[in-house]
């Protein structure tokens, strides 16, 4: 079986395939096609991991790159293993060996949890305060103890047996993210004769495509119209589709680095494939069509295993047909929560109820809500929940006051709204504005020869997006130096146009609490951090940021920069604008040292150069000295010579016979 939580007539996977793999010494099975997230879910596992401060118990939040908690240490049978692998973008293949991190004894039992005791020593900025002295200690004492402690996984000691590619590319469109707006794009760039470059990260085109079964473009479902697009553009000389592909990097010149993940799937690739291959593509013109990052609420305890994104228990519903509860709550500020919690119940999942934050969400969301028999709390919020390995309840009270109740539940799914993935924009030296009506950052002014389209442009109503990314299509291979013309024109309704969200600390987890309300999950940076960087003189956001390590590591901002700008913001009254924004750094999402030096190791990572003559040089025992990457003969030793005698020696036979 493939896991209790698997609903029949559900997802795109198929039940006959399947893969046999082990997480923390236990044997699963899978469906290929299967992350190892939608795999444990389905056999009801959702405790994966212990955080990195507290070594709190963690469970899966998303199911894209952002994923801050569901790290692993991943293997073959072979000599390769590589930690700090995100469960939700693993992809499951036979044999594999999944192992959690950062816990011992054991995952459910873990002596580190102690830290979350202690936790109040443990605030925002206490090393600095806490190893400065007796002055001594430090290389006796913190050091050690500070290196051993750092990081989630363990780095390998052992020689990577894989070999890794590097491919040079030009193109005159490079488009980035193959959802809706992507697609849209690279056809309508395609029909101009342009040679267009189409990249995604996931296994298959689709983006939010795969998760959102209320779209229908063509007259076809969403999901169906991108495969026969992608289909369509893979069969076009002039294009290039690259799956498993992920634009970590935007430099100058319009220089884009991909990273492509080629045989991570498979169970046993062939040993002359490389196992990842690091794209280096020129291009005339760039489409950024990255999408957009749901985030999560933030409130008590925000961070038990069986607390997600809403997007992300779609995902798994739609796409891997897995239920991630039997019994799932949801808290919302946005309608697209709604969308999640219909198709559970449609599905034969019981919705304990949807708290919204909002008095007044959308008449029609909740006249299906009343449909459906799923009791919705408006104007209220969820201030805590209770479980220990896995949430059991959520708390829900009255926004503004009031004794909170108990509902009892095994799943919470938490949407505060969507955030435009800026990252690459901003990677490109382009600026952002602040649009204070939808409370998010949006592209502004472009340094370079690029234009965002779709969801990372602000662009929410599906059929205005379409329009936007034909246009850019076409415009973007125009500019390219391409003759041709495009009448790509592309029609699209989606069942709601989604409004709502919020930033910052919610209901229960204001300035006048301690509770553990987390914005950075990978961190352990809570609210009350935030507040506590700001009294201790941090007022500009890259102090903060750095005081607290909010936004640092592989999230650069995904799930915990606007909650984290929002809260300073209030605490030091001052506009958003005007706190700032940090950096988004590559790479986009962590590249493996393997696929960035490529061929550059052993003999090759300082590759020798050698003149015509250098045969013939050996043959005459000649030592060698580098001279940039060339080798040139030094000296020539006879038998029993020292350096300097064979000098001498050759320095008289120049002055006495002759020398070259």
């Amino acid at each position: 079986m493939s896991g209790a939580n698997r609903i029949a007539g559900k997802g795109r996977l198929t039940p006959a395939r399947t893969a046999r793999f082990t997480f923390d010494g236990k044997s699963y099975v899978a469906l290929q096609g299967d992350t190892v997230a939608s795999a444990l879910l389905a056999h009801g596992v959702h405790l994966l991991g212990r955080s990195f401060k507290y070594h709190r118990p963690r469970g899966i939040l998303s199911a894209g790159p952002e994923e801050p908690n569901a790290l692993l240490d991943i293997s073959r049978d072979s000599a390769r293993r590589q930690p700090n692998v995100r469960a939700s973008v693993q992809e499951v293949f036979d044999g594999m060996k999944a192992q959690s991190q950062n816990r011992f004894p054991s995952l459910s039992l873990d002596v580190g949890g102690i830290n979350n005791l202690f936790s109040p020593l443990f605030g925002a900025g206490f090393y600095y305060k806490t190893f400065m002295w007796p002055k001594k200690a430090w290389s006796a004492i913190y050091e050690p103890i500070i290196r051993h402690a750092a990081g989630l996984g363990v780095a390998p000691k052992e020689a990577d047996p894989d070999h890794y590619a590097s491919r040079y590319a030009h193109c005159d469109v490079l488009v980035i993210g193959a959802g809706a707006s992507g697609l849209a794009a690279a056809l309508s760039a395609a029909e101009t004769g342009a040679r267009v470059m189409l990249v995604d990260e996931q296994p298959e085109v689709g983006g939010a495509l795969h998760f959102d079964t209320g779209v229908t473009i063509e007259g076809q479902t969403g999901y169906d119209w991108a495969q026969g697009v992608a289909a369509k553009l893979a069969a076009m000389d002039n294009v290039t589709v690259l799956t498993r592909t992920t634009a970590f990097g935007y430099y100058n010149h319009n220089f884009v680095a991909l990273a492509e993940r080629v045989t991570d799937h498979l169970s046993s690739p062939d040993r002359h494939m490389a196992r990842e291959r690091l794209w280096q593509v020129r291009a005339k013109r760039v489409v950024l069509a990255a999408g957009a990052i749901e985030r999560h609420m933030v409130f008590a305890n925000n961070d038990r295993p069986g607390i997600m994104l809403a997007s992300a228990a779609r995902t798994f519903l739609n796409h891997f047909g897995v239920a991630v509860g039997s019994k799932v709550g949801v808290f919302t500020a946005h309608d697209s929560a709604y969308e999640a919690a219909f198709d559970l119940k449609r599905a034969g999942v019981a919705i304990a109820a949807i708290v919204d934050t909002r008095d007044r969400p959308p008449v029609e969301l909740l006249s299906e809500a009343t449909a459906l028999g799923i009791d919705v709390i408006t104007g209220s919020s969820v201030v805590d929940t209770k479980g220990r390995l896995r949430i059991s309840a959520m708390m829900v009270a009255r926004n503004g006051g009031g004794e909170p109740r108990k509902i009892a539940i095994d799943a919470l799914l938490v949407s505060a709204g969507w955030t435009p993935s800026v990252h690459l924009f901003s990677q490109s030296r382009g600026k952002l504005a602040f649009d204070a009506q939808t409370q998010r950052f949006l592209p502004d002014i472009y340094a370079q020869n690029c234009i965002c389209v779709g969801a990372c442009n602000g662009t929410d109503n599906l059929q205005a997006a379409l329009d936007e990314a034909t246009a850019a299509g076409a415009e973007m291979a125009r500019e390219a130096g391409v003759p041709g013309s495009s009448s790509v024109s592309l029609s699209g309704e989606s069942r709601y146009d989604w409004t709502g969200g919020m930033i910052g600390a919610g209901e229960g987890a204001g300035a006048d609490t301690t509770v553990k309300a987390f914005i950075d999950f990978q961190h352990d940076v809570c609210a009350k951090d935030i507040r506590l960087a700001v009294r201790e003189g941090m007022h500009s956001i890259e102090h903060i940021k750095r005081f607290t390590t909010n936004g640092m590591a592989s999230d650069q901002g995904k799930l915990s920069n606007m909650h984290g700008l929002a809260i300073a913001a209030e605490t030091l009254d001052r506009p958003i604008p005007r706190v700032g924004l940090t950096t988004f750094r590559q790479p986009y999402t962590p590249v493996t040292f393997g696929t960035i030096i490529s061929h550059s190791r052993g003999a090759l990572f300082d590759p020798a150069r050698k003149t015509p003559m250098h045969a013939w040089e050996e043959s005459h025992g000649a030592e060698f000295e580098d001279v940039g990457n060339w080798k040139r003969a030094w000296y020539y030793p006879r038998a029993g010579e020292t350096m300097h005698e064979a000098v001498n020696r050759e320095c008289r036979t120049v002055r006495e016979v002759a020398g070259v």
